[in-house]
């Protein structure tokens, strides 16, 4: 009995150690019709995605179709730049019920997801202490094949900072809600300039020039945030992160003013990101839904959007009946 084990063994061992040819064709020699036999088939690649703003205005189904369409694209993980949920409130349950859901929607993508928390999530001290029993951190890093993740949070205000700017936005969204345009547009809270930039504290700052420091050998940096806390006229602890890379490549996102854009800052990308399901500005030609493609290659980003409307399954359609959707309200019938 003990000889059938170990033949067993052994046959098992030398099928693990047999290599398939990853390409074998019929045409052995003489002219072939491709044009070459050179595949990039890196072990090294590996593609993740991002989705931005779903909330700030949620439009309906729209998330849906994009975790569709994500689990067709296959990447190898996903990262959002923040605006998970609607927030806007203190009220235990409620935010639970919209974590619920978001958890149960952003499941379908079948890759793992790695949050980033926006205004819409981390607006006051109960969405704080939800998020740390919840999810844990609010800023983190992590290296994935050599590539250096940093993950922000520009929601990181002194508690009295926080309270004033809670206080702030609750009256200015009831305003917007009773239709006070004229009384909303001069208030407080439209004037601070963290509802634009947000903020980082010194701490955070520390802990990510360190995360660089420690990590010397990675080929790329890609740093993940909600609000462009780099728009900020004078903003030191986002700018230390900034001089610790200066010797290297690295890219930014963000999310928060759901209008698409890209400028060269320091030599290097930095993109803001559209909208995957939040409010759209109907007057703008770059405020659309889709999600980002990032293929890493040789250490180096390969990036690409894809708007929704574009990305179909094998019967030629988007998924969940998608075609009844607006992706961009500058384009469709009376900007629904």
């Amino acid at each position: 009995m003990k000889k059938i084990i170990l033949f067993l063994i052994v046959v098992l061992l030398a099928n693990c150690d047999k290599k398939f040819e990853v390409f074998n064709a019929s045409v052995k020699e003489g002219p072939t019709p491709w044009n070459k036999s050179i595949f990039d088939d890196s072990n090294e690649k590996f593609t993740f995605a991002i989705f931005t703003d779903l909330n700030g205005g949620e439009r309906d189904k729209v998330f849906e179709i994009a975790a569709s369409q994500l689990a067709l694209l296959r990447p190898e993980f996903i990262l959002s730049v923040g605006d998970l949920i609607n927030g806007d409130t203190q009220d235990h349950k409620v935010l639970l019920e919209e974590w619920d859901s978001f958890d149960e929607r952003a499941s379908k993508t079948l890759a793992p997801i790695f949050y980033v928390g926006g205004n819409h999530d981390l607006t006051n001290k109960t969405m704080h202490d939800l998020w740390a029993s919840r999810y844990g951190p609010q800023y983190y890093y992590f290296v994935y094949k050599n590539i250096l993740f940093l993950v922000l949070n520009t929601e990181d205000y002194p508690e009295k900072k926080s309270e004033e700017l809670w206080k702030a936005r609750s009256e200015y969204k009831l305003a917007i809600k009773n239709g006070e345009m004229a009384r909303a547009s001069d208030m407080p809270y439209k004037k601070m300039q963290e509802r634009i930039t947000g903020d980082i504290d010194k701490d955070q700052s520390t802990y990510f020039v360190e995360a660089i420091r420690n990590n010397p050998d990675v080929t790329w940096t890609m740093i993940f945030m909600h609000k462009p806390v780099w728009l900020k006229e004078v903003e030191p602890e986002f700018l230390a992160i900034e001089e610790a890379l200066s010797d290297r490549p690295y890219t930014v996102f963000n999310g928060h003013l759901h209008n698409y854009s890209h400028q060269v800052r320091k030599d290097r990308d930095y993109i803001m990101l559209g909208t995957t399901g939040g409010a759209q500005h109907p007057k703008r030609q770059m405020s659309f839904d889709h999600v980002t493609m990032v293929t890493i290659d040789k250490g180096q980003p390969s990036i690409v959007n894809l708007r929704m409307d574009g990305i179909l399954d094998k019967t030629g359609h988007i998924p969940l009946d998608g075609e009844s959707i607006c992706f961009q309200v500058s384009k469709c019938k009376n900007n629904e």
